[in-house]
This record gives C-alpha cells, sequence and structure tokens, in this order.
C-alpha cells in the first residue's frame, strides 16, 4: 500500500495484524519412503507451511491452482505427474526413484540423517 505522495507507511496496523492469515507449520511424514498420495501431500504441506507461505501464495509463485495445490496436499482429485514433480521440486521436496532392491538401504541413510524423522517412527 503507498500513500498518494508515493511513500509507504512505516507501521502495520495491529488490528490488521490480527486478521492476516497465519500459517502453523504442519510436520513432515515420519517415514521418508513415500508410497501413497497421502504422505506425499503431507510432504508438500509441510515444506509449505515451514516456508511461511500460505496456500494462496504459494499456488500464485508456482502457477497453479489453489485447488490443485490443495488437492495435492490432501490426496485429493487427480493432480498430473508432470504438477506434482514440479510442486515438489519448487518446495524443496526431494523424489527419488529407488530401485527395490536399493529401496531399504536408501531409506535407512535417509533416517541417518534425520534423526528427528527416526524419533516419530
Amino acid at each position: 500500500m503507498f500513500y498518494r505522495d508515493g511513500s509507504a507507511p512505516t507501521f502495520i496496523n495491529p488490528a490488521i495484524v490480527d486478521l492476516m492469515k497465519r500459517v502453523v507449520p504442519s510436520p513432515p511424514p515420519a517415514d521418508p519412503l513415500t508410497l501413497d498420495p497421502k504422505s506425499f501431500g503431507q510432504a508438500i504441506r509441510a515444506a509449505r507451511t515451514a516456508a511461511g507461505m500460505t496456500m494462496v501464495d504459494a499456488s500464485a509463485m508456482m502457477g497453479v491452482s489453489k485447488q490443485t495445490l490443495s488437492d495435492l496436499e490432501k490426496a485429493t482429485g487427480s493432480v498430473g505427474l508432470a504438477i506434482a514433480l514440479r510442486v515438489a521440486r519448487e518446495l524443496g521436496v526431494g523424489v527419488f526413484a529407488v530401485q527395490p532392491t536399493q529401496r531399504e538401504a536408501a531409506r535407512q541413510a535417509l533416517l541417518s540423517q534425520a534423526p528427528s524423522l527416526e524419533d516419530d517412527a
């Protein structure tokens, strides 16, 4: 918001701050091995909320609709793979394609690097 003279306000009215949308951080999945849409959506929501972004802000930044992001986070609807991977990439969520014979070793390696995940399991 700017005043007519081009200057910006120097304070934010506390009443307006109370009306602003607050982002409550969501926990990441307990296990880094994501085999279903629900845990993938949980990882997406955890990354978005950790960044302090509302769903509206995040969807606008990534060029997807708020409904698409909501469907992805809640594991509802049908979101295409390309969009799901793009959202994950934009939020910094890594997606690894690991062969079945190496899956458990990769999972254990990730768990050993993130003790907080192992404690939650």
